[in-house]
């Protein structure tokens, strides 16, 4: 009998599986289920992108591409940050193309990051972040936002944080799971405390197009001397609902650039063809998309937001992405047995909150990327739930 623990690398055996696919499996395993866990947009991606991803795979344009991507799409990926973000790249040098906006990440990790090195995380925070960064050797140190404060990094937390160790900043906003975002203040202040440190920031800006009300994603990277700085990661499955095109990107200073190209090279050798001449057609023609998205996820945001408010959860309005962080501390009840309860009581998925990082214990992530009908039904069986918890605890 071969004793596979020998052979295993123990950082990846030390590593905790996602806390969202856990219960995404519980609820495929059961019937009726209602799931809000799941961060994909419920939207077909916009017959004018998937026609022309059919047309080339038509023409036979099946072959691999240059490592980097398609130069037409770099070309594109650029354009769309000069118009949308006021940051100019070169996009034969300082764009790259990659497997979906997570392949970016452990990219831009992996390229940086060597034994010993801190790396800054802003949590709560998607679930990927912490992993490759220990897997690199790296140390992960938790930036832990608050709802007091908007779930936004403060300068004075930034600085407290800093050691001569530090050396990366991951900067998710619009953030998953609180949907929190930072405003050109609260990047103008941090970038002080970046440049006074000597730091690098990699800026996930996945959800960057789905901001609502009346003020446009602002990039880390435009903000002044920043640009030098900064690797941002974005990508397609979130704008134009092409998560299973599998496409992301990348844009930063050349000399990163290189590295993660080089590294990409090893490991994906190029994303897939006919997705990256989709994505063409995407950024020159998908603007009206982003917009009828925005618009029924706003109204989606809205009515999650007072509905959770009117069962007497206490929930932060977010500002971007498609979640909602309820505290259900309230309940009595952990995140994890709130969630475990919930599943099997009332047949809703939902993630919790500390699967996001630690601090997120005493909330839940809900996600509105799906109809109207099912959230309200869904919210109306969490409520029943909270109801019965109280009455079982003699509230």
């Amino acid at each position: 009998m071969i004793n596979y623990s020998e052979f295993l690398n123990k950082k990846v055996v030390d590593v905790k599986p996602s806390g969202i696919r856990k219960f995404f499996s519980i609820a495929e395993e059961m019937d009726d289920v209602i799931s809000l866990g799941v961060g994909e947009p419920d939207f077909m991606t916009p017959w004018h992108i998937r026609q022309i991803g059919i047309k080339y795979l038509e023409k036979g344009a099946t072959r691999y591409t240059a490592n980097a991507g398609l130069l037409e799409l770099r070309k594109e990926i650029a354009n769309f940050f000069s118009r949308k973000y006021k940051v100019e790249y070169d996009y034969k040098s300082e764009v790259m193309v990659t497997v979906g906006g997570s392949e970016g990440i452990d990219m831009c990790i992996r390229s940086l990051i060597s034994d010993g090195d801190e790396v800054l995380v802003v949590e709560p925070s998607f679930v990927c972040y912490r992993p490759i960064v220990e897997t690199c050797g790296g140390v992960a140190v938790s930036l832990v936002t608050r709802d007091e404060n908007n779930f936004k990094l403060t300068a004075e937390d930034l600085e407290a944080a800093i050691t001569d160790k530090t050396k990366l900043l991951i900067l998710p906003y619009p953030n998953n799971p609180t949907g929190a975002v930072m405003r050109k203040d609260d990047l103008v202040a941090i970038a002080r405390v970046i440049k006074k440190h000597n730091l690098l920031v990699l800026s996930d800006e996945i959800y960057a197009e789905l901001t609502y009300g009346d003020q446009n994603h602002i990039s880390i990277a435009s903000i002044s001397d920043m640009k030098e700085r900064t690797i941002v990661i974005n990508g397609f499955s979130k704008t134009y609902s092409m998560t299973g095109w599998r496409l992301g990107y990348a844009v930063g200073p050349k000399p990163i650039i290189e590295q993660m190209t080089k590294l990409h090279q090893f490991a994906i050798m190029s994303a897939p063809t006919n997705s990256q001449w989709a994505a063409i057609d995407a950024l020159k023609n998908g603007d009206e998309d982003i917009e009828r998205m925005i618009a029924d996820y706003d109204m989606r945001r809205r009515f999650t937001v007072n509905a959770f408010r009117e069962i007497g959860l206490d929930c932060f309005e977010p500002e971007g992405a498609f979640y909602v962080f309820p505290c259900i501390k309230s309940t009595g009840l952990g995140s994890e047995e709130f969630c475990e309860k919930l599943i099997m009581s009332k047949k809703v998925a939902v993630v919790p909150g500390n699967a996001f990082g630690d601090c997120g214990e005493g909330f839940i992530r809900v996600s509105y990327c799906y109809s109207i009908e099912n959230i309200k039904e869904a919210i109306s069986r969490i409520g029943e739930f909270v109801k019965e918890i109280g009455a079982d605890n003699g509230n």
